[in-house]
């Protein structure tokens, strides 16, 4: 293969370690990826040249010409890495004919190790920070929840020149907000993020170049408690019992000048701290902002501002260890709502509706203010009968936002170190309010959106999107179960059974890739994993069944999708030591002790026995663990799990299967586990299917299902033949059903299936979430189901897709991905006994076309028959449909169908 310009497949959408031009990274050998385009049919890439050069220009690595036209990654393997130090990369793609293309971006390292701190951690004196100031005259006294002041923290420094480069290395045990020159820093929201602080810290990278001046700077930070020493979790500790007492900051800034010269501003006993007029805030209980209290121009340079009041900042300790480079995109306010309708509700009392349950924040502009006013925002998901705002469900967070005003009369306020899951808010302390005043603020982990669904059923419509808003609710540093009550944990078996949805609607590679390091850390030394990550201090609980399996499952999954196989090398070791710990317990390999709290199918009307729950998911785990391993060439931990998982198998049969297919509890959820997983001999599986589908008939047809078999009911009933079911039970009104909430104004998926009915009313407050994704799990049966967008069978990243829609009674779907190798759709549509399907693979990849046909012999594609079309195979022809193989590119498929 010889390199020239010309015309291929085009390279876009370039990432580095599953990120667009990562500033700060410690990875050392990265994944270089791209996507691929075309507009000609049939175009494939022959192979890939990819060079890396330094800032300087210099050629630091290049693969050379690569014959390989399924490749659209590659790792670096050039000389190691420089820290702190940006790296340009090229990647040049040739086509089939011997034509090149080519793009390019870039990526920065990192500190790349503890040893290249100097930074020390500082707060302000925990001892004067204990002083609480006695209430101004007249003024009730402030529910401070036994939470302190969040902290200021500043150093002013000299700059001779301006810098030819400056880079901010930057993190907080808590969470932080920095400043240069009076100037945000960056645009993270709730930094540096939830990690289990006792493992790891995450720090973060800022390009501040274009804030500094000549002459005298100012660096500053505010630093509150966050998840650090705030409240965190269901347990109701007293702040700071979980990690540590006081928030602290750890910076460097580094200066580099135009001969290669650095200096370096580093966090230390030089800094100056004092008391924020932010009194508290706390992820759970809110955030109050006394304006009383504010010090403008505390954050410019000497000149612009008042010293009195600061202290020596107070220096917690110099251990940089536990450092390590964000892997995962940061949290951002990435979109706005109005407000949908304002409602005065009594005497300087107002209900705001924003239409949209979310995750975020309010910014209220408050008019008509005098010295000492407070204005309280309460924030909560519903109304209750009387109209008024319903937070019974929220337990003890209390999710309120205070302020108390200045000497200004009007101001803006937003919070900056909190947030809420809400729809509406109470606004109470103004005598007018308009919808214009205040607007939502959503605030989700940026993980870019990848994924669209539509189809003819507006309820459908309506559901999808009401998945969505979960998947960006409960996507906030972690993947958490739900984003307003006293809790927001990162349940394990919530994220493995949403994770095929969520990786369809967004891109959640480096999401997760953070987010394992987690789960992996919080493993016991006996190989347990546990049910929530981060761990908090005092939660110990082993892994339940499902739960700690998806140590397992999301590894496996993110490979299948992203085809990286870094997502099995990282977490291997730790599948087989999951496996080990319960088969360790277990020798029988029936899975009835170390089960944690073992929570079952989790909110199912018909429990299914613990024991069968158990030993099929200990068989699901010791076969995935066994085909990573294969991956990986592992060829001796592939069969020695590989037959453990066939032991366990034909103990699951044998213990609890009868010889009709029958499975021991006799629930939906069982037939689910024993067919998705493939525990069953296939002399078994018609009487399981046959069973399964009376169940859900007798129900109504229905569900039954909880967190672990909802995901699978509509997969499991499609792949044996009975699509017509799954498309009963989503089409379903009644509860338990998904359209059932969205009667009842649903625009997140609930927690439970009847979290309101118009009989009881709302469910027990104990465990009443209405914006959880669990149950959400349907999603990826739409997109791969309905819309027939998927992978077949041993592919992975993309490269062999099935298309194979089910339309049931629907009348149009459509479904677009941007996968890793570029963009897949489908969008299909039925009128007048016409067949409509349109298909996009991009270059590299092929097809498989099940077109839904009552006559496959007139199956046409662009307007010629299927088998004299240019790029079409026939691979043959059933009852009710045409199959045919497809390369690369557009196509338009048409047919008869009634």
């Amino acid at each position: 293969m010889t390199e020239s310009q010309g015309r291929g497949p085009l390279p876009y959408g370039l990432r580095c370690d599953h990120r667009v031009e990562p500033l700060g990274l410690d990875e050392p050998a990265p994944l270089l990826s791209w996507r691929l385009s075309s507009g000609r049919r049939g175009d494939a890439p022959a192979g890939y040249r990819v060079r890396v050069r330094d800032e300087d220009g210099t050629q630091v690595w290049d693969t050379g010409a690569v014959d390989d036209p399924s490749a659209v990654s590659v790792r670096y393997g050039g000389p190691a890495l420089r820290a702190r130090t940006r790296y340009l990369w090229t990647v040049a793609v040739a086509g089939a004919d011997g034509a090149w293309t080519q793009e390019g971006s870039w990526f920065e390292t990192g500190m790349q190790g503890p040893s290249a701190w100097t930074a020390a951690w500082i707060t302000h004196d925990p001892s004067v920070l204990d002083v609480v100031d006695a209430p101004e005259e007249g003024e009730l006294a402030l529910a401070d929840h036994g939470l302190q002041p969040a902290v200021r923290l500043r150093k002013a420094f000299e700059v001779p020149a301006a810098p030819a480069g400056a880079r901010l290395y930057v993190t907080a045990r808590g969470l932080y907000e920095m400043r240069v020159n009076g100037e945000r820093v960056g645009d993270a929201e709730l930094a540096p993020g939830w990690t289990d602080y006792r493992d790891r810290v995450d720090y973060q990278v800022h390009d501040v170049t274009g804030l500094l001046r000549p002459g005298t700077n100012m660096l500053a930070a505010t630093v509150a408690d966050g998840w650090w020493s705030g409240f965190a979790g269901f347990d109701p500790r007293r702040p700071g019992a979980h990690y540590g007492t006081f928030p602290q900051l750890l910076a460097e800034l580094h200066l580099v000048h135009a001969g290669g010269a650095v200096d370096v501003i580093a966090t230390g006993g030089d800094w100056q701290s004092a008391r924020s007029p932010v009194r508290y805030a706390d992820l759970l209980k809110g955030e109050c902002h006394d304006l009383r209290r504010e010090t403008p121009g505390w954050d410019l340079p000497a000149g612009d501002r008042d010293d009195a009041g600061w202290l020596p900042a107070w220096v917690a300790g110099t251990d940089p260890s536990r450092l390590t480079a964000s892997a995962a995109p940061p949290v951002r306010a990435v979109r706005e709502l109005p407000a949908r309708s304002v409602t005065r509700a009594g005497e300087n009392r107002f209900l705001v509706d924003f239409g949209q349950n979310f995750a975020g924040r309010v910014r209220l502009t408050a008019r008509g203010l005098t010295r000492g006013d407070r204005v309280v925002v309460r924030h909560g998901e519903a109304l209750d009968d009387a109209g008024g705002l319903y937070t019974a469900n929220l337990r003890t967070a209390d999710a309120t936002d205070v302020l108390i005003a200045g000497d200004d009369a009007e101001t803006v306020f937003e919070p900056r170190f909190t947030y809420h899951g809400f729809r509406h808010v109470e606004v109470t302390g103004l005598t007018a309010l308009d919808a214009g005043d205040i607007t939502g603020v959503v605030l989700h982990s940026d993980t870019p959106w990848a994924g669209e669904f539509t189809c003819s059923d507006p309820g459908i419509d309506r559901l999808h999107q009401a998945i969505c808003w979960g998947q960006r609710s409960n996507f906030v540093s972690v993947p958490t179960d739900c984003p307003q009550r006293d809790e927001r944990l990162g349940w394990l078996a919530d994220a493995q059974v949403f994770l095929p949805t969520a990786c369809l609607n967004a891109d959640v590679a480096a999401f997760f890739d953070g987010w394992l390091r987690e789960v992996r850390g919080a493993q016991s030394p006996d190989g347990a994993f546990t049910n929530v990550a981060p761990r908090l201090a005092g939660v110990a609980d082993e892994g339940a069944p499902g739960w700690g399996d998806a140590g397992v499952l999301i590894p496996w999954h993110l490979y299948q999708v992203y085809g990286d196989e870094r997502f099995l090398e990282r977490n291997l070791d730790a599948m087989c030591a999951w496996v080990d710990h319960i088969h360790r317990h277990n020798p029988g390999l029936v899975w009835t002790r170390r089960v944690g709290p073992h929570f079952a199918d989790w909110l199912a009307p018909a429990p299914t026995p613990r024991d069968v729950l158990a030993t099929a998911y200990f068989a699901r785990s010791a076969d995935l663990t066994a085909r990573a391993a294969g991956v990986l060439g592992r060829d001796e931990t592939a069969a020695r799990y590989g037959a453990l998982a066939g032991h366990i198998r034909k103990t699951f049969t044998e213990r609890f299967a009868t010889p009709d297919g029958r499975i021991h509890g006799d629930t939906q959820t069982g037939y689910l586990l024993a067919l998705a997983f493939g525990l069953l001999p296939a002399e078994l599986v018609p009487g399981a299917v046959r069973r399964l589908a009376e169940l859900v008939e007798e129900a109504g047809p229905g569900l039954t299902t909880g967190f672990l078999g909802v995901g699978l009911i509509a997969p499991v009933l499609d792949a044996h033949g009975h699509a017509d079911l799954a498309h009963a039970l989503l089409r379903r009104t009644d509860p338990p059903s998904w359209l059932y909430p969205l009667g009842h104004g649903a625009t997140t998926v609930w927690e439970r299936w009847d979290g309101y009915t118009a009989e009881r009313g709302f469910q027990a407050a104990a465990m009443n979430s209405f914006n959880h994704y669990a149950l959400g799990s349907v999603g990826e049966w739409l997109h791969r189901g309905v819309a027939g967008l998927d992978q077949a069978p041993g592919s992975a990243g993309y490269r062999e897709l099935l298309i194979r829609p089910r339309p049931g009674d629907l009348t149009s779907a459509s479904a677009r991905y941007e996968s890793v190798r570029g963009t897949v759709a489908t969008a299909w549509s039925r009128h007048d006994g016409v067949f409509d399907l349109r298909v996009t693979v991009p270059p590299g990849a092929t097809a498989t076309v099940h077109v839904p046909t009552d006559d496959p012999a007139g199956v046409r594609e662009s307007g010629v028959p299927a088998a004299d079309a240019p790029g079409v195979r026939i691979a043959g022809a059933g009852p009710r449909e045409l199959r045919c193989r497809i390369a690369s590119g557009e196509y338009r498929f048409t047919a008869g169908l009634h």
